[in-house]
């Protein structure tokens, strides 16, 4: 028996999205917990998931704020790393009217960035089923070393890999570098969970069954999920491609951590159900859930707090 369902390593910051006007008309910023590894953690422990996480912030207000979320969330956080001479990094989030966003980050250098690899706990990765990363843990030569070792950790203790690029353009010196270590993700994953976006960014394409073969073919993923944002989602498995439409909502308030909850829910659907047999029928049940999910969170505020539970995901489906 393994202590956790999904072991995640990758960054944890403050996302200060605007909330208002004040009286003088200045925007009202509200500092939400992020981070989209611990967004991912959040979902699958609102799904009775046992969860942890791999990561370091600041000994400052802010990275004792997050600590104390995460853990509340359910997330174990041993492996929380506190630096005392770097700040907790910060990230500014712009919502266009549409609930589309865009981001600024105050992170040069985040303590995010800081994560060494002898800070990584080996037994906290050995002891999960799943590993779960992304790229904005490969960004600086010192965290990248961390995750890379962190990844054969996990390979050699036969971890199923999940692997969401998360690409934050402004976050890397050349897009070159972050190609490059997109693609060594993909080179080790079991599990892609990525954007269109994305997948336009790599293959150049945006027919996505297109792009989705490429990368198939060229790095031989087993289990790939692409969002299509306002157009659903899809699943590529085997010889199957499944497409299952969204949830939209009337009031969407924003689409921070959409990307999150939907990997969250993918990931709970393995966990039970495992990722040997599956069927047309069991893809679109997955992605169904899943679409839910992330059509719930678009309505709230924020996400690592607000993810939504089991029973509102299905009343949701139901309806």
């Amino acid at each position: 028996m393994k202590a956790y369902d999904v072991v995640a390593l990758g960054e944890l910051l403050i996302d200060f999205t605007e909330n208002g006007q004040s009286p003088q008309g200045n925007p009202i910023l509200e500092a939400n917990p992020g981070g989209a590894p611990c967004n991912v953690l959040a979902m699958l422990n609102r799904l009775g998931k046992k969860t942890a996480f791999i990561g370091k912030v600041g000994n400052d207000t802010f990275g004792k704020m997050l600590a104390q979320e995460v853990e509340k969330s359910g997330t174990d956080i041993r492996n929380l790393v506190f630096d005392d001479k770097v700040r907790t990094t910060l990230a500014f989030v712009h919502t266009y009217p549409d609930g589309d966003r865009d981001f600024s980050f105050y992170r040069n250098p985040g303590a995010d960035m800081m994560l060494c690899k002898e800070e990584v706990m080996e037994a906290v990765i050995e002891d999960a089923k799943i590993f779960h990363f992304g790229t904005l843990s490969s960004t600086h030569d010192k965290v990248r070393e961390a995750t890379r070792y962190a990844i054969d950790v996990a390979k050699q203790h036969g971890l199923l890999l999940s692997f969401d690029p998360n690409l934050r353009e402004p976050l890397w010196e050349s897009l070159e570098d972050a190609r490059r270590e997109i693609e060594y993700g993909l080179s080790k994953c079991d599990i892609l969970k990525i954007s269109d976006n994305e997948v336009e960014f790599l293959t150049g394409t945006t027919d996505y069954d297109k792009g989705a073969a490429i990368l198939r073919e060229r790095f031989g993923l087993p289990l790939m999920f692409v969002t299509l944002g306002k157009s659903g989602s899809r699943a590529y498995y085997k010889d199957m491609a499944v497409e299952v439409k969204p949830f939209l909502q009337e009031h969407t308030v924003e689409t921070t951590g959409a990307g999150d909850t939907f990997g969250g829910c993918a990931l709970n659907y393995i966990i039970e159900h495992g990722m040997e047999n599956l069927t047309e029928n069991s893809l679109r049940e997955l992605l169904t859930f899943a679409n839910a999910g992330a059509s719930i969170i678009t309505t709230r505020k924020g996400a690592l707090r607000v993810m939504p539970t089991r029973e509102e995901i299905e009343a949701l489906i139901k309806e």
